[in-house]
């Protein structure tokens, strides 16, 4: 399982709405590759229906060739659909991979199951497959209840504590914090990994 966080960087309104894009195109790109994605987490953009960004996992025996397709900078080439008159016509977003948990950490947090909450109908409440993961150390914890087995969820569980614990400073060695400020406010201005152009984010040629 692979986790990636899509990030406008602090960019305008059309950035986000970039992010949102290429969700979809990345949504394709996975079923297309027999890889499901889910998303786990998103902040919303200023304006309805944008994102600031979204982390999503990938799974399936393909999943790191399409993270790599996404991983860097991502270009669209499109008028503002905010601002008719606007001159700039290329925005930029982020796709990084979270870094893989430490050997370590699943002896650092203490794991509770319970019973899935939610829609499912008939697979629902029948076996305790929700898993809550609580790092000791710091507190942190998460729930996850996406996938119908327990050690799915455990697994994800673990990828989403190293992904929080390494936003956390206390937690963090310096070289994640600094990557991770890297992608939310650094993202390169050109040299994108990717091109995409026009309203329907078309792959650029």
């Amino acid at each position: 399982m692979v986790l990636l966080q899509l990030s406008s960087a602090q960019g305008p309104a059309e950035c986000e709405l970039a992010v949102v894009k290429a969700l979809a195109q990345l949504q394709r790109e996975a079923a297309d590759a027999g890889v499901k994605l889910e998303l786990l987490e998103q902040e919303d953009g200023e304006r309805a229906g944008t994102l600031r960004s979204a982390l999503i996992s990938l799974e399936g025996d393909t999943e790191d060739a399409v993270a790599r397709a996404w991983e860097g900078t991502i270009q669209w080439t499109c008028p503002s659909p905010y601002r008719p008159r606007h001159a700039r016509k290329n925005w930029f977003f982020g796709v990084a991979r979270c870094a893989a948990p430490s050997a370590t950490l699943p002896s650092e947090i203490r794991f509770e199951t319970t019973r899935s909450s939610g829609p499912g109908g008939q697979h629902v409440n029948k076996t305790e497959s929700a898993v809550r993961a609580t790092h000791i150390a710091t507190g942190i914890s998460v729930k996850v209840q996406t996938e119908r087995s327990q050690y799915a969820n455990k697994r994800l569980a673990v990828l989403l504590l190293a992904h929080k614990l390494a936003d956390h400073d206390a937690a963090a060695d310096a070289a994640q914090r600094a990557q991770r400020r890297a992608l939310h406010h650094q993202v390169e201005r050109g040299n994108p990994h990717r091109v995409f152009k026009g309203e329907r984010f078309e792959p650029a040629d």
